[in-house]
């Protein structure tokens, strides 16, 4: 099948309730690699259910909505799917527990032509079942490899975040398990892209590759740890585009540039120095 743009423009996507329980928080945590030093209490907070805070990062499985692109009728080719750009706005800190509801929706397609993909850029709201608070709103466009020249729009394209072109004002490096991508796809990204070696071989990787979700947690933690001192209140927004794959096992360097309360950041891995994360832009208080 093709893409329709007009059908998978009007996608209806159920609202998600979720239950979150202290359970949860930690392992999406211990999924981004914290707690790897047992005894730095500024990260046991978020991996130890004794006054548990919540990453800001964690909204991006929040109400989400499931390998909704597998769908035939969509029209999409799933296997060939990547993230391509990513980025959360919280309005509050997260809870620890709770319920939440994600509300998400389909907000634009663009036809990069027939041997370039398509993008498909959705919005996801996420709210406080309890009290109705929006949360977190979360953008993403999705690249779909195998899926252009579909007769549809050609734009329009968002601007990257351009990065200053001094040596940057703060690094972090930061390790990923090798089974780091086995554990993050327990937060509720089951794509068999992340741990079955025959899929991602099908798809042009030479072994399971990291969640790119996961990846920009481990570039967030890089913020909170640098220009936040572990306090998730601090940390306001996060946008930034994937660039590269990511093999579990690998070191994230994050680069970070600092202009009052922006961050501008890149993220490389260190034993390949290839940039994995790009055009990152963070805010914080």
């Amino acid at each position: 099948m093709a893409i329709v743009y007009d059908k998978l423009m009007r996608w209806s996507f159920p609202d998600i309730e979720q239950r979150l329980t202290k359970r949860d928080a930690i392992l999406y945590a211990l999924g981004l690699g914290l707690g790897a030093d047992p005894l730095d209490e500024k990260q046991l907070r978020f991996v130890y259910e004794d006054g548990l805070l919540s990453l800001p990062t964690m909204a991006v499985v929040l109400g989400y909505p499931g390998q909704w692109a597998k769908d035939p009728a969509t029209g999409l080719d799933w296997v060939k799917i990547l993230h391509g750009e990513q980025g959360i706005r919280l309005h509050k800190p997260l809870p620890a527990e709770g319920a939440v509801i994600g509300k998400s929706r389909i907000t634009g397609i663009v036809d990069k032509g027939k041997e370039r993909g398509a993008l498909i850029h959705t919005e996801r709201e996420v709210f406080d079942q309890a009290t109705g608070d929006k949360l977190a709103t979360l953008t993403s466009t999705t690249f779909a490899r195998g899926d252009g020249g579909f007769g549809g729009p050609s734009g329009p394209s968002k601007d990257p975040h351009p990065l200053p072109t001094r040596k940057p004002d703060l690094a972090c490096d930061l390790p990923t398990l090798p089974q780091a991508a086995l554990i993050y796809r327990l937060s509720g990204d089951y794509n068999p892209l992340h741990a079955d070696p025959k899929v991602a071989r099908a798809a042009g990787f030479k072994a399971p590759i990291l969640h790119g979700l996961c990846s920009l947690g481990v570039a967030g933690h890089a913020i909170l740890k640098s220009c936040c001192d572990y306090d998730p209140a601090r940390f306001k927004s996060l946008d930034l585009r994937f660039s590269a794959p990511v093999y579990p096992g690998e070191t994230i360097r994050t680069e970070m540039w600092r202009e009052g309360s922006v961050i501008s950041f890149r993220s490389k891995v260190v034993e390949r120095d290839v940039v994995v994360l790009n055009n990152g832009r963070a805010e914080v208080a």
